[in-house]
């Protein structure tokens, strides 16, 4: 029986009970005093069961309405898995005493669209109200939970440098790590990261209106040897760094033809060996080595080499004058097939471009190697970016293989997350469907540490804040909504005013302090982005 039904049902019973008293003649004070208690005690029991009624269904719709979040939060259910996990999410939220306030019944789903709809009942026990016959009120909630937004790009910017790591029960951990550990800002990123995608697949209403860039980054990213051929490479450097020299021991360009050997044994430097000279001490040319004979000594023998080593002979014998041959070492560069897939910040290797600046911009490469991606070797090169994608399998994967190790450059992984929204070389990302959003997802532990110029050890690494907040500026100009994450463990490091001032607005930075944290910051932009909402 519901609240309503419940309540005209015990009027009904106090009517009668008034009509008896007024038909009584025997009535006496006792009697009317007796009598008045009933109507008063029904008021005062049904004020208080309409309390208990209202606390039971607001945490009713508490319950259902989390419930029906993690339901349109996770794609490709059946009916049956809907309805399996709206129960188990309501009952670890349905936090009420069922022994004083009833057992609720099971949770009803269903979807229509993109409108999902829960309700549930709770048959609750009464109190003064059982005076009157009326044991139980039926408390009812309904929730609907609705996707509003369906046409999103977006790109996740994924911090996979070596203190990702690092764990809240071992904040030194070593790096690199792979497999993730257990508990590690790593594995908490890949867990979240997969929920998320969940997420955004759910809120396609069509195959394609939903597409995601999966961007790894540590000081370079790793943009897939599948691209070794293409004519936006920039091989200078790598070239240099990767190849043979016919010098043993020369492992670069510079240290190979940088150097030589000489045909005369001992002779050390192009000068030496080219410079002539002659086997008979003192004799500083050509004409008078090769005119001067040896002198014999009766202690140590002839001071030139012959043979046999005697008098006449020696006296007999000229100088030899001797000039070396220099031969200078051959370089021979890698097959470009050996490449990791690693780029650095475009610009030269004395610094960034400042006239043109490429490395914060999505400008598409072109003949000045300036605005190439300049390829190189890096030892912790990272797991390869995927271009925009409603593959769901696939980026799945790539959210699966992801491993820490390297430094940090958020400047690269920015630009490249906006390179995989942008229509040109050398992602391509296409034409931008009408009614779609794009946006950056940025999730970072650490502050900024090394990019191809700056922060090594010996060079300021604000100078990479820097050209971060550049990149920052120039796609929120080209209308990029940009999310930004920094897990910061125990709060250690302190604000990191370089990502809040890259989120678009305050609502969209988020400061972490644990790893169990970016569970629910994921999930909250997930929310945001796709409109997923309580609307009932």
């Amino acid at each position: 029986m519901s609240i309503g039904a419940s309540l005209r049902a015990s009027f009904a019973r106090v009517r009668v009970l008034t009509g008896l008293f007024a038909r009584s003649k025997r009535a006496n004070i006792s009697l009317i005093f007796g009598l008045s208690l009933i109507p008063i005690t029904l008021g005062a029991g049904l004020g208080l069961d309409m309390a208990r009624a209202m606390i039971v269904r607001s945490r009713l719709t508490e319950a259902l309405d989390a419930a029906g979040l993690a339901v349109g939060g996770t794609a490709g259910l059946s009916q049956s898995q809907m309805q399996t996990m709206a129960q188990q999410y309501f009952n670890a939220n349905y936090t009420t005493d069922q022994s004083h306030f009833g057992t609720p019944t099971a949770v009803n789903v269903s979807k229509t669209g993109q409108v999902i709809t829960l309700s549930a009942d709770v048959p609750m026990p009464t109190t003064l109200m059982r005076i009157a016959g009326m044991n139980t009120l039926t408390v009812h909630a309904t929730s609907q939970v609705t996707f509003g937004q369906t046409k999103l790009w977006v790109s996740l910017v994924l911090d996979n440098t070596g203190s990702m790591c690092q764990s809240d029960t071992n904040p030194s951990a070593n790096a690199p790590c792979d497999p993730a550990p257990t508990g590690s800002k790593i594995k908490a990123l890949i867990d979240s990261t997969t929920s998320l995608l969940t997420m955004l697949q759910n809120a396609a209403a069509n195959p394609g209106d939903v597409q995601v860039a999966i961007v790894p980054f540590v000081k370079d990213v790793d943009i897939g040897t599948t691209n070794a051929g293409a004519s936006w490479i920039d091989w200078t450097d790598w070239n240099a760094a990767n190849g043979s020299c016919t010098i043993s021991g020369k492992t670069s360009q510079s240290s190979c033809q940088g150097s030589g050997t000489c045909s005369v044994s001992g002779r050390t430097s192009q000068s030496s060996c080219t410079t002539g000279t002659c086997n008979i001490s003192g004799k500083t040319s050509q004409s008078s080595c090769t005119s001067a004979v040896g002198t014999w000594s009766s202690f140590s023998g002839c001071n030139i080499s012959v043979s046999p080593n005697t008098k006449s002979v020696c006296q007999s014998t000229h100088g030899t004058w001797t000039v070396g041959v220099w031969t200078v070492g051959v370089w021979t560069p890698a097959q470009h097939s050996t490449w990791n897939g690693c780029v650095m910040d475009r610009g030269s290797d004395s610094g960034p471009d400042t006239t043109n600046n490429y490395d914060v911009e999505d400008t598409a490469p072109g003949a000045n190697t300036s605005s190439q991606f300049p390829a190189e070797q890096y030892s912790n090169c990272p797991e390869a970016l995927t271009g925009l994608s409603y593959s769901w399998s696939t980026l799945n994967t790539e959210v699966a293989n992801m491993k820490a190790g390297g430094s940090t450059n958020q400047t690269i992984g920015l630009v490249w997350g906006w390179h995989a929204l942008t229509n040109a070389a050398p992602l391509n990302a296409g034409s931008l469907p009408a009614q779609t959003s794009r946006i950056i997802i940025i999730l970072s532990d650490g502050l900024n540490t090394q990019d191809r110029w700056y922060g090594d050890g010996s060079n300021d690494s604000s100078q990479v804040d820097s050209r971060m907040s550049s990149v920052c500026a120039n796609a929120k100009a080209d209308n990029i909504t940009i999310y930004a994450v920094f897990v910061d463990i125990g709060g250690t490091q302190g604000n990191s005013s370089v990502l809040q001032n890259c989120a678009t607005d305050s609502s969209k930075y988020y400061d972490l302090t644990s790893t169990s944290q970016i569970q629910a910051a994921f999930a909250a932009i997930g929310q945001q982005i796709t409109n997923l909402r309580v609307s009932q």
